[in-house]
């Protein structure tokens, strides 16, 4: 019997075959405790390199939308989702060994609605500077929201309870996604928590 998809990971992907593969291998790196219950979702987004190519030989299942909207590129990932739990990280970010474990305790312990993790990310620019320190830390600060940004968990039920990212963001959806499932975690006594690894 085929063992039922526990974690549905989700990459938004715009031109990234230099940094896709790194991203996989430490997701799979981190799925050592699941095996066959983790499922990695590519959106592929008005790709003009190899990046489906990539995805597709590390066995990832891609999906498509050409919007320019990492909002409703982020559903289109979930839309095809079937694993109990998302997790969202960028195509460009190094998630560490036991971060499916930590988020899979904390959303068993039953105390935790969800989450975010700061990632390292493999590269920097103005844009993605001005993003991270200007945008969301500012955002989360004046939202009284955790700063850590690059990473988000949940139950997909819980996801789907607050219609996940929306996509009359142009920016900060995911500072709009956190304090959505946050004010959730609020009214079902649960914690938005930061931080699990």
């Amino acid at each position: 019997m085929a063992e039922k998809i526990k974690f549905s990971i989700l990459i938004p992907a715009h031109n990234e075959e230099k940094y896709l593969p790194k991203t996989i291998e430490h997701i799979k790196a981190a799925s050592i405790n699941y095996p066959n219950q983790v499922e990695v979702i590519v959106t592929a987004n008005r790709c003009k390199d190899r990046t489906v190519e990539i995805a597709e030989k590390f066995g990832a299942k891609v999906v498509y939308e050409d919007a320019k909207n990492l909002a409703k590129i982020r559903n289109a990932g979930a839309k095809a989702a079937v694993g109990e739990i998302i997790v969202t990280v960028d195509a460009d970010s190094c998630v560490s060994p036991n971060i499916l474990t930590k988020i899979h305790k904390a959303l068993e312990s039953g105390k935790n609605i969800g989450g975010s993790v700061s990632l390292k990310m493999e590269r920097m620019s103005l844009g993605i500077f001005f993003n991270m320190y200007v945008i969301f830390k500012l955002g989360a600060l004046f939202n009284g929201l955790p700063a850590g940004a690059g990473l988000y968990w949940c139950y997909r039920k819980d996801f789907e309870k607050i219609d996940g990212f929306k996509e009359a963001y142009r920016v900060a959806e995911d500072i709009d996604f956190a304090k959505r499932l946050k004010k959730l975690g609020k009214n079902e006594k649960k914690k938005f928590i930061q931080k699990v690894c």
